[in-house]
């Protein structure tokens, strides 16, 4: 058996790793020069930043690859300082204990005690939205200013959008929650499971990058697919100059780059698939020298900045005085097209207004397809039905994230194994 892999990102690499291990021949294309996707680091003026995601967390996928890899000199753990959320003109510490949540000053005491009600109201409900199972969960005031926020920003969508059964309900389901988020939070800070923050030495591309090295005689950079077409017993794919035969093809790439690859064999299919949003955001990396001790912060929805969030990598892992901040999602997604000059100085001003610290801006990225929104066009992956031997490993079809990434790999790599 023979697999061909569209995409050498982390899923894809991913995937090859897996496969490899478990003696499958397989071949990843990747019309980048580089490996990784949106997992891009880079030196900017001697630091390290992150374009896509800024940090993993060791989890047992995570912790086992970096072991095949023998990356664990290269891992960095993250340091602890604390979390914020903007809120009514200042950043508010978020709460990660009971003890902090009693403190927080991101409730009243009205909010926390209707918090605290949360196991007695049911479990989450995959037709309601993240903000309605969140409210009706626990209270208002905790959807609106604590956890709505936290999450919705990471995609960059209002939680009021985000059907729980595409978004957090698949989450909180991957996790054994199936009644209550409270319970389940304290059973877990009692285990002390949750694993740590990471990332490497050389930013988080180094993942995908070892990845590339390890399998590179069996991954083609700067190599398009052009066209699959289905055969007998198996599929073709084209690429400049050559056509490569396999009995099974898996594409990692996006939602609408599938899309176009997989329309002479699945249009119905290919139709669904263009119909899935992608939030564009443009991410800014910041020179603040101060003392901000903070991992980041979100900004809560209802506020007029067109700034997300900020990451502090140079707090999390000992980058200078380094942060990126994530501008645009469903709030302003005509963001990312204007001038990288527009963009920087947008990025500025609202960091400055948000922490009282002045910054400046030393590079710009504009993410046109920052994350999938997880919204109600998720309803189109219903209609998505791939004839036999051809599967989609991509974060749209599953969770995003590195840790989820790498398990749907090894997933879709066992199935393939086991014929």
């Amino acid at each position: 058996m023979r697999v061909g892999i569209v995409g050498a990102g982390i899923s894809g690499l991913a995937l090859q790793h897996q496969l490899r291990e478990r003696g499958v021949d397989s071949v990843a294309f990747e019309a980048d020069s580089e490996p990784g996707g949106v997992i891009r680091s880079r030196s900017v003026e001697g630091h390290v930043v992150e374009d896509g995601p800024q940090r993993t967390r060791l989890s047992p996928p995570v912790a086992s690859l970096v072991d095949d890899l023998d990356l664990d000199g290269r891992v960095v753990e993250a340091a602890d300082p604390p979390l914020y959320l903007y809120r009514d003109g200042s950043l508010r510490r978020v709460p990660f204990s009971v003890r902090e949540g009693l403190s927080t000053d991101l409730l009243s005491l009205r909010g926390k005690l209707r918090m605290l009600l949360e196991p007695l109201t049911g479990p989450p409900r995959g037709e309601e939205t993240v903000e309605a199972c969140l409210t009706r969960m626990l209270g208002a005031e905790a959807a609106q200013y604590l956890v709505g926020p936290l999450y919705g920003g990471i995609y960059g969508t209002h939680p009021d959008e985000m059907p729980m059964r595409h978004s957090l309900g698949r989450a909180l389901e991957k996790r054994g929650v199936d009644r209550s988020l409270l319970v389940a939070a304290v059973r877990a800070t009692r285990r002390g499971s949750t694993p740590p923050v990471a990332s490497f030495d050389g930013g988080l591309q180094t993942l995908p990058e070892t990845l590339f090295e390890r399998h590179s005689e069996r991954v083609r950079l700067d190599t398009p697919v052009e066209a699959v077409r289905q055969k007998e017993g198996g599929f073709a794919v084209e690429t400049p100059g050559e056509t490569t035969t396999v009995d099974h093809v898996v594409f990692t790439t996006p939602a609408d780059v599938t899309a176009e690859l997989v329309e002479a064999f699945a249009p119905e299919s290919a139709d669904a698939l263009r119909r899935l949003t992608y939030n564009p955001m443009a991410a800014v990396h910041l020179d603040a020298a101060s003392d901000l001790d903070a991992a980041g912060f979100q900004v809560q929805y209802d506020e007029s900045f067109r700034t997300l969030g900020v990451t502090s990598t140079g707090a999390l892992f000992d980058r200078g005085s380094r942060h990126t901040a994530y501008l645009g999602g469903d709030r302003n997604p005509g963001l990312v097209e204007r001038s990288p000059s527009s963009i920087r100085e947008m990025a500025e001003r609202e960091f400055a207004e948000l922490t009282g610290v002045e910054a400046t801006a030393v590079d710009v990225r504009r993410l046109r397809r920052g994350m999938p929104a997880y919204d109600t066009t998720w309803d189109a992956l219903e209609a998505v039905d791939l004839p036999d031997g051809a599967h989609i490993c991509a974060n749209y079809a599953a969770r995003a994230g590195v840790p989820g990434r790498l398990r749907e790999a090894e997933r879709l790599a066992e199935s393939l194994a086991d014929g």
